[in-house]
């Protein structure tokens, strides 16, 4: 199966009460363990390229291992750029094969955001490709996106149905209390999404697709897993997984998940060198990580998302 846009997934996902997994990917350790869990429970998939992402491990290197999991798992696979924030970035990926991008325009002015939307939604249709779009700013340090929180605001959901039309885009990621990075709030502060705003949103774009930036729920046990391997993590409070599942069962199509990996990840490795100090073979310690990439990405399907068996 060739790589397809989100939009066939995104009509089916708000019908049916559930959100797709956006899952970053740096590497073929991470790409295969969230694509194994896909295969096994039948999930669409949206693997997302940071910047970041990109350069560390190389586009094309990239495009590559994700057709390869393509052939392995004949799944709907979107491969999106995430938090794409100039024109010529998103040229780029569009260029070299990826079948949605996402134009992250907040950190311009209204008119300014509008005006680079558009921009890109131009090409990017003219080629066949979904663009993302965002309106508000979540606060936060993930990879690029470094927002402060007094620079951080909510969407309003006034200017949507004005924005969507000006811009033409396919989907749009609002800030309604999520936070990028695994720090998201600060031990004893209960956190709270804008459900508010996300209804007065769904009634100004009626079957339209929302995206949550920044939803890592920061699983403690990966958290501890860390710190009791030589790790000097704080405590780290995520959005609870039950507000996440309440989003996708609104508007809310597509759900970001990051910070996640990157714990399952380094927890694991941790936990592995502690208990082998005298192992240097890369494969005996990316295995179980890749491993626990799997675990948590098959959790986030049936626990939040709710796509399972929706391919």
């Amino acid at each position: 199966m060739p790589l397809v846009t989100t939009t066939e997934m995104f009509k089916k996902a708000y019908e049916g009460g559930y959100a797709i997994g956006a899952f970053n990917v740096n590497n073929m350790e991470i790409i295969q363990g969230i694509t194994e869990a896909g295969k096994e429970l039948n999930a669409p998939l949206i693997l997302q390229v940071s910047s970041g992402a990109r350069k560390y491990a190389n586009h094309t290197y990239l495009v590559k291992l994700v057709e390869a999991a393509l052939i392995e798992t004949d799944l709907p696979i979107a491969l999106h750029l995430d938090h794409g924030d100039t024109f010529e970035l998103c040229k780029s990926c569009i260029d070299g094969g990826f079948s949605s991008v996402m134009i992250d325009g907040s950190h311009h002015d209204y008119e300014g955001n509008v005006a680079l939307t558009k921009q890109v939604v131009e090409y990017a249709h003219a080629h066949g490709v979904v663009v993302e779009a965002e309106l508000g700013r979540l606060a936060g340090i993930e990879d690029a996106v470094n927002v402060s929180a007094e620079n951080a605001s909510y969407t309003d959901p006034a200017q949507v149905q004005d924005f969507v039309e000006r811009t033409g885009c396919d989907s749009l990621a609002i800030a309604i209390g999520t936070s990028h990075g695994a720090f998201k709030f600060k031990p004893g502060q209960k956190p709270q999404l804008r459900f508010d705003i996300l209804t007065e949103v769904e009634k100004r774009l009626p079957g339209f697709p929302i995206v949550l930036h920044g939803a890592s729920s920061v699983i403690p046990e990966y958290v501890k897993m860390v710190n009791e391997n030589g790790g000097q993590m704080p405590d780290a409070i995520g959005i609870p997984e039950e507000m996440l599942r309440e989003a996708a069962r609104m508007a809310v199509c597509k759900i970001n998940i990051d910070s996640d990996i990157r714990l399952a990840m380094t927890g694991t490795i941790r936990k592995y060198f502690n208990d082998n100090p005298s192992h240097f073979d890369p494969r005996q310690y990316l295995a179980p990580a890749r491993t626990a990439v799997k675990g948590m990405v098959a959790h986030k399907i049936k626990t939040v998302l709710g796509c399972e068996g929706k391919a």
